[in-house]
């Protein structure tokens, strides 16, 4: 059976059964939502709702759910999978709410499959993007509803050891810079940006964004040693810093020739040349 007839059966069994969620609506989950991003409506405690992004969140299955044997997006990712579309990343999502949900109010979810799109040249590789609408009820009531998009596609092959970065119109300044040996950092007015985005950070929609070519000095601020799964053309382990740079910015990259490096410890930009189209900024410790 091809990709597109294994589609079409899986959507005609249209939604899958109510997956009840764990919890009711409940305060304890708001405060923690509220609390990550900063949110401080009082409206969410004055009337005992929930905002409603977090329409998701009640069903979600946790660290240890499972897909139900009914679900279509488990069914057709299964049927990519066994095609060699082994990997996936999501495109995009547009919720949309009915009303508030309520403290105590036990949310059911269901979800079909709208349809499978393919197969598609993409920067990341062949795939099809798989479309899903997910819908939220209390009890009979539709209160908010989902429509999900992903990409399932085979990665092209890769150098041992090096994962390619994919360049956008919003990234091409940079992965640029990099191979003419300036590390440039996107700017909004006065306000720096790493990783660059596509849209301000105050909100004016007539922005636009320039750059400036960074000293290229900074201290390590994080860093995580990695000595297991092996990395194929990598001598493990190695070191992948989060390094706070001189302009205020943040910058992820490996730690060239050390196995440690320690909390504020100064490094400098080092430029490594992977091919004729890519180089990668790396770091290296200074005394």
């Amino acid at each position: 059976m091809s990709i597109e007839e294994d589609a079409a059966r899986i959507a005609a069994q249209g939604e899958s059964r109510p997956r009840l969620a764990r919890d009711p609506v409940n305060p304890a989950m708001i405060n923690n939502w509220l609390e990550a991003l900063g949110d401080g409506n009082p409206r969410y405690a004055a009337e005992g709702v929930a905002p409603p992004a977090m329409a998701q969140v009640w069903t979600m299955p946790g660290l240890h759910g499972q897909r139900a044997e009914d679900d279509p997006m488990g069914a057709m990712m299964a049927v990519l999978d066994e095609a060699g579309y082994t990997s996936v990343v999501a495109t995009n999502s547009e919720q949309s709410y009915r009303r508030h949900l309520r403290h105590g109010e036990h949310v059911s979810a269901t979800t079909r499959l709208d349809d499978v799109v393919g197969p598609k040249r993409t920067a990341l590789g062949e795939g099809y993007f798989v479309t899903t609408t997910t819908t939220w009820y209390v009890g009979d009531e539709v209160v908010a509803d989902m429509m999900f998009r992903v990409l399932k596609f085979k990665p092209k092959p890769v150098q041992a050891g090096v994962l390619r970065p994919v360049v956008s119109k919003d990234t091409e300044f940079f992965w640029a810079g990099t191979k003419a040996g300036e590390l440039r950092i996107q700017r909004w007015g006065d306000v720096l940006r790493h990783p660059p985005g596509p849209m301000p950070p105050n909100g004016d929609l007539d922005a636009k964004p320039d750059w400036v070519v960074a000293s290229g000095r900074g201290t390590v601020y994080s860093y995580v040693v990695h000595h297991r799964p092996a990395v194929p053309g990598k001598r493990l382990p190695f070191v992948i810093a989060l390094v706070e740079l001189e302009e205020g910015v943040r910058m992820v990259g490996e730690v060239l020739d050390v196995t440690s490096v320690a909390i504020g410890q100064s490094v400098q930009v080092e430029f490594v040349r992977v091919d004729d189209e890519l180089t990668l900024p790396a770091w290296r410790v200074v005394s």
